[in-house]
C-alpha cells in the first residue's frame, strides 16, 4: 500500500521520501501536483497536435503512434530496472476525485495504453509516498488503500536537535533568542536575516550565521535582547 503522509508545510513531508530513496540507493520520481493537475498525466499524454502538424510536413514519424506517446511519472516509475521510490507531492492540491482516479493504477501496478494498446506493468512495484497538506478532505475509498502517518510539526525542543545536526556551529543563544520568537530582521554582511516566529531562520541565513562571526556593529538592526551576541 501506499504511505499516505499529512503534516503542516515545511515539516519535511516530501524529505522523507528523499530520505528513504537516498539510503536505499533507488531511483526516485517526483510527481508534484498542481491544482490543474489530472490523473492522466501520471501515466502517459497523447500528443495528437504534433503528430497532426508532423503529418502536415510530411514526417515519416507518424505512422508509429507511439512515437507521440509521453510517459508520466507512474509510467516511468513502473519501468525502473529496480524497485524506485514514487512521490506524490500535495495530492490535496487536485480536483476531489483525482486521488480516486488513481486507485486502480495504485492497487494493482498496471495501466491499459488505448492508443498502442498495451498493457504497461510495474517491473518492481515502487514504493509509494503520497503527501498531503491536509487542505481537504480525501476520499474514503482512496484512503481504505493508504497506510497512514502524521508528522507534527517540531516543538521548541526537537527544532534545536534539528537545527544542531544541519548547524553544528549556530550559535545557541541566537537559536535560543531568535529563531524561537516573534519574527525580526536584521542585516549580516549585506545579507538580510529574517525570522518567522516558529518558522525559525532560512538556511541562507542559518549557514551565515554558522560562519561568519558575529560583530557588534551587525546588530544595530537587531532587537536589544540580540545585543548581547557577538
Amino acid at each position: 500500500r501506499p504511505l499516505l503522509v499529512k503534516g503542516e508545510p515545511g515539516t519535511g513531508k516530501t524529505q522523507l521520501a528523499e530520505e528513504v530513496a537516498r539510503a536505499l540507493g533507488a531511483p526516485l520520481f517526483e510527481w508534484h501536483i498542481k491544482s490543474t493537475s489530472k490523473s492522466q498525466q501520471g501515466l502517459y499524454e497523447y500528443d495528437a497536435v504534433s503528430r497532426l502538424r508532423d503529418s502536415q510536413l510530411g514526417d515519416a514519424r507518424v505512422a508509429e503512434i507511439s512515437n507521440y506517446i509521453l510517459k508520466g511519472k507512474l509510467w516511468e516509475a513502473f519501468d525502473s530496472g529496480v524497485q524506485p521510490v514514487l512521490l506524490i507531492d500535495e495530492i490535496d492540491k487536485a480536483d476531489i476525485e483525482f486521488p480516486n482516479d488513481l486507485l486502480r493504477e495504485l492497487d494493482r501496478m498496471e495501466f491499459y495504453v488505448y492508443e498502442t494498446r498495451e498493457l504497461i506493468k510495474a517491473k518492481h512495484r515502487p514504493i509509494v509516498f503520497i503527501t498531503s497538506n491536509n487542505e481537504k478532505e480525501l476520499p474514503d475509498a482512496f484512503l481504505r488503500r493508504c497506510f497512514f502517518h502524521y508528522i507534527r510539526f517540531p516543538d521548541k525542543d526537537t527544532m534545536t536537535r534539528i537545527v544542531d545536526v544541519h548547524y553544528p556551529g549556530l550559535k545557541k543563544a541566537l537559536l535560543a533568542e531568535a529563531g524561537l520568537r516573534d519574527g525580526f530582521t536584521m542585516t549580516v554582511k549585506d545579507v538580510t536575516i529574517t525570522t518567522e516566529g516558529r518558522v525559525g531562520i532560512d538556511d541562507q541565513s542559518l549557514n551565515l550565521l554558522a560562519h561568519v562571526p558575529i560583530q557588534e556593529s551587525w546588530l544595530k538592526k537587531a532587537p536589544p535582547y540580540l545585543a548581547g551576541l557577538k
